[in-house]
């Protein structure tokens, strides 16, 4: 491991939480990649200058985020970084790209289906009518990340399965002159199901992060709904909160 690390002994900030926020920041940057050994804790107190519990203290903080994981016989080596998703007006796999994660796409389902009534009071269709339904499995260096389930009106756009592989469906959307404008989202959790576990390589029952939404173009029409499961393991929303005076 070749990194610049340094500790400021004058900040009120703990030497272990410094040292642990530079590893994090490497890790997310892809600076450490996954796979990587951090090496030996003695030869990194050493380093620094730091009690061997200080450093101890600060990789275990990040295994305990899933950052890092202590191997028998191998050490300390460097996961799949979880991905921090910032509640914008984005797509995962624009979000997966810029934190360098190397997003993948399998296509499930690519059809026309009949709106079921939550879909059809979505998109503001009438019930029974022609839409569009996607489904697909986005991963990242090869580990499912989510499924995705979405549904859009009937001829609003051609999607062809090699593009939707190939990018995100935002992408396409907004290529085919689409612009998107607001969206309305509600954010959950519940137990995966059996079918949800092996597809996304959980324990039947694990905790999944659930997430529906219904984005508007600017003409106020609505474009898309999709329903989305994810792993919190390797995945979590991020807030900005403002104090209301």
């Amino acid at each position: 491991m070749q990194l610049e690390l340094s500790v400021d002994r004058g900040s009120p900030v703990p030497l272990y939480f410094q040292l642990a926020q530079q590893l994090e920041s490497a890790i997310e940057h892809g600076t450490l990649t996954p796979g990587t050994l951090l090496g030996n804790e003695i030869e990194l107190a050493a380093r620094l200058g730091l009690s061997r519990p200080t450093v101890r203290q600060a990789i275990q903080s990040l295994v305990d985020k899933g950052l890092l994981v202590r191997r028998r016989g191998v050490g300390t080596q460097v996961v799949h970084s979880k991905v921090k998703r910032p509640l914008d007006l984005s797509s995962l796999y624009d979000d997966l790209e810029s934190a360098g994660q190397r997003p993948t796409t399998t296509v499930l389902v690519n059809t026309m289906v009949a709106a079921s009534a939550e879909v059809a009071a979505a998109l503001g269709v009438a019930e029974g009518g022609e839409v569009h339904r996607v489904e697909r499995l986005r991963s990242a260096h090869g580990e499912p990340i989510a499924y995705l389930c979405n549904y859009l009106p009937s001829g609003l756009l051609d999607l062809d399965t090699g593009q939707l592989e190939a990018t995100g469906l935002y992408r396409l959307m907004r290529a085919a002159g689409i612009t998107l404008h607001s969206a309305r989202q509600t954010i959950g959790a519940r137990a995966a199901t059996a079918v949800e576990a092996e597809r996304l390589r959980e324990q039947a029952g694990a905790p999944l992060l659930t997430m529906q939404r219904v984005t508007f173009d600017d003409t106020g029409r609505a474009v898309e709904y999709g329903t989305h499961t994810y792993r919190p393991s390797r995945y979590s929303f991020e807030f900005q909160l403002l104090v209301r005076n």
